[in-house]
């Protein structure tokens, strides 16, 4: 199964050329919320996208409320202007069953194969050639017709994360030891062309904190080590500032007026006592604190030179009408604005 680059439409939306969008991130910091998002962002102005998701568990179907996905394509939302999300969760032994019967026709007894345990016993041997399957079928859906003859618009891909994604995209190095020549080679480097084309661009989900932030730069470091079209930082779980400017440069250089605080609780009807006020200054001191090191991530970000987009937190936590919410965000600040 051979994939062509020629053979994929390409979409001059806001990464030129990219129809796959693949989406990554630390453990922790959104990463399938904001493949979700995407999805919708992409699916704008009547366009149809699909959401795959690779590492088995259902975080998809958790999101849209919908039964767990089978190894099969399904309709899980709808976007503005009347576009549509499909999803597919990609199960490894169906991957390969399908591999199978595509390279070698082998009819009902791939079946058989999968009853026997073929799966453990390949990837046991190579255990590279789980994530040739997978990204194999990722390729496939980027360029197979559906049924009225259309492709689809994008493909967004939930990845691993952050620490294992390079690992799985690039996939001719899994093989490398295994299969010089033969249908797993060609599979592997018809994978490694579209992946390394401007079809494809690799979006990295993170947070303003030390952890997220350092990951981060070490991943966009090793995607383009290895030739891998590195796209947009989602930075998540933005908060709004709770102070004004005057009062978070007193609260950082922790000069706040303890009087004028007192005052202003009995303005208020509050208690005034001293407790109440050092509590107070410590809460602001601690948000002067935050802001300081967001500014230091945000400069740690900015140095690798790639666009970023900025996600709001959303204190009720993330439901359908968030994801919506998150999905305008992205649309806001450019994704998939542009027509196909």
């Amino acid at each position: 199964m051979r994939f062509r680059v020629e053979d994929v439409p390409s979409d001059p939306g806001d990464c030129p050329g990219a129809r796959l969008h693949v989406v990554t991130g630390k453990g922790g910091t959104g990463k399938t919320t904001l493949a979700a998002a995407a999805a919708i962002a992409l699916a704008s102005g009547g366009r149809r996208t699909l959401l795959i998701e690779v590492e088995g568990r259902q975080g998809i179907a958790q999101l849209f409320g919908c039964p767990p996905l089978p190894y099969a394509e399904r309709r899980v939302a709808v976007a503005r202007g009347g576009g549509e999300v499909h999803a597919l969760a990609v199960d490894v032994e169906d991957a390969l069953l399908e591999y199978l019967q595509t390279v070698y026709h082998l009819g009902r007894a791939r079946w058989a194969l999968g009853k026997l345990g073929a799966l453990d016993f390949v990837t046991t041997i190579a255990p590279g050639l789980r994530d040739v399957f997978l990204t194999g079928k990722i390729c496939q859906a980027l360029q197979a017709p559906q049924p009225d003859g259309a492709r689809y618009d994008a493909v967004v891909v939930d990845a691993p994360p952050t620490g294992s994604v390079a690992r799985f995209l690039n996939v001719n190095e899994q093989v490398a030891g295994l299969a010089r020549v033969g249908p797993v080679r060609d599979q592997a480097e018809s994978i490694m062309e579209v992946l390394r084309s401007g079809q494809t661009t690799v979006h990295i989900v993170t947070l303003l904190e030390e952890m997220p932030t350092q990951e981060t730069v070490d991943v966009v470091t090793e995607l383009r080590g290895i030739g891998l079209p590195v796209g947009e930082v989602l930075i998540n779980m933005v908060r709004k500032p709770v102070l004004h400017a005057g009062d978070l440069i007193q609260a950082q250089s922790r000069q706040l007026p303890r009087a004028e605080i007192a005052t202003g609780l009995a303005a208020a009807g509050l208690p005034t006592s001293a407790a109440v006020v050092e509590a107070l200054i410590g809460e602001a001191v601690d948000a002067a604190d935050r802001v300081a090191l967001e500014a230091a991530e945000r400069a740690a970000l900015a140095s690798l030179g790639l666009p970023t987009y900025e996600l709001p937190w959303l204190a009720e936590g993330i439901d359908l009408g968030g994801l919506y919410e998150l999905a305008a965000a992205l649309t806001d600040q450019g994704l998939g604005v542009s027509g196909p």
